[in-house]
């Protein structure tokens, strides 16, 4: 079974030229959010991994306007990614839904009413989102809900909803204090589906307590997911976190591989995945600066990728050929 592009796995980036017909760049958009996780509403001093700064490019602060950060994000990625054309908002740090209604509205129009951008990207947390939310994001998918924002380029924009969920398992959900289950997660997620809006997922892998197994049997708890997308991490320890504390306490307790293992094992995961979810990343960079050792060495992402396309080759494999 091949996938487009002549690969042998579903890659996001088919999908939007697809849906498109040309490469779409995300500009990722610090829109001055916070989060539940940590204003006290759910809980303190936020999930044991997180610094956000150390996932987010310098354009990107929330002391600029939503159009300044998208000018400078234009000029920043023309020089890695000439051919993009248009954009796509991507509204990254902490939880950009965690907000009244009449604020998601100024944000998410302000940003579409920029000529390059054709949609956007909200990546927020399950537990940040309700009906009406959902409604009117839904209602600005189908072109409506745009009264009084110019549109250049199309009246339907582009809008995906990408909600960290992590693990499927609450003990590792607890354990990194993230605020919230999976039953939540499972239930923003079909709320959001169910409105016909794009629907991606966040996981992490390496997460304390996991083990390989449990990392490949939640493959079957993905697939139930009515997503369009995924994002795979490997877990990186970010200075100053609590998380990176606890690696130096308890490096026994955390699954950890080198890149060749963990090519290995991400061919394992795809091969447990349905053909049809696309996958949007399988590694994540983090700014060296931001932790003591880069456990890989500085490769970049695409780098990556070509060993992910050789093992898949190698071992005559695809994505979703164990469900077959």
């Amino acid at each position: 079974m091949t996938f487009s592009e002549g690969k042998r796995y579903n890659t996001f980036t088919g999908y939007y030229k697809r849906l498109y017909g040309e490469r779409l760049q995300k500009l990722v958009i610090d829109a001055g959010f916070t989060c539940p996780n940590r204003d006290g509403t759910v809980g303190a001093g936020g999930c044991t991994y997180c610094n956000n700064d150390a996932f987010h490019p310098g354009y990107s602060t929330p002391g600029k306007s939503i159009h300044q950060q998208i000018d400078e994000g234009i000029g920043f990625h023309k020089v890695r990614y000439s051919r993009a054309h248009h954009y796509l908002a991507y509204f990254q740090s902490y939880s950009n839904t965690y907000a009244p209604l009449d604020r998601l509205r100024q944000l998410y129009c302000e940003a579409l009413s920029h000529p390059d951008i054709v949609g956007i990207v909200i990546g927020t947390r399950p537990d940040c989102v309700d009906e009406e939310k959902l409604d009117w994001i839904a209602g600005l998918k189908e072109g409506r809900n745009l009264e009084g924002w110019h549109r250049e380029i199309t009246d339907k924009p582009l809008v995906t909803i990408e909600y960290g969920i992590e693990s499927c398992y609450d003990r590792t959900l607890e354990r990194i204090n993230r605020g919230h289950d999976f039953e939540c997660a499972a239930k923003a997620v079909k709320m959001t589906a169910e409105r016909g809006i794009d629907t991606g997922a966040h996981f992490i892998l390496g997460l304390p307590g996991e083990t390989r197994q449990m990392l490949l049997d939640q493959c079957a708890l993905i697939n139930d997911l009515p997503l369009l997308s995924v994002k795979f991490h490997q877990l990186q320890f970010v200075k100053g976190t609590k998380m990176e504390a606890e690696y130096e306490e308890h490096p026994e307790e955390f699954l950890t591989m080198d890149l060749p293992e963990y090519i290995d094992f991400m061919v394992d995961m795809l091969e447990r995945l349905r053909p049809d979810l696309y996958i949007e990343r399988i590694a994540g960079e983090v700014p060296p600066r931001f932790v003591k050792k880069t456990a890989w060495g500085l490769i970049r992402n695409v780098q990556i990728l070509q060993m992910l396309d050789k093992r898949l080759e190698e071992r005559d494999t695809t994505q979703g050929a164990l469900l077959r």
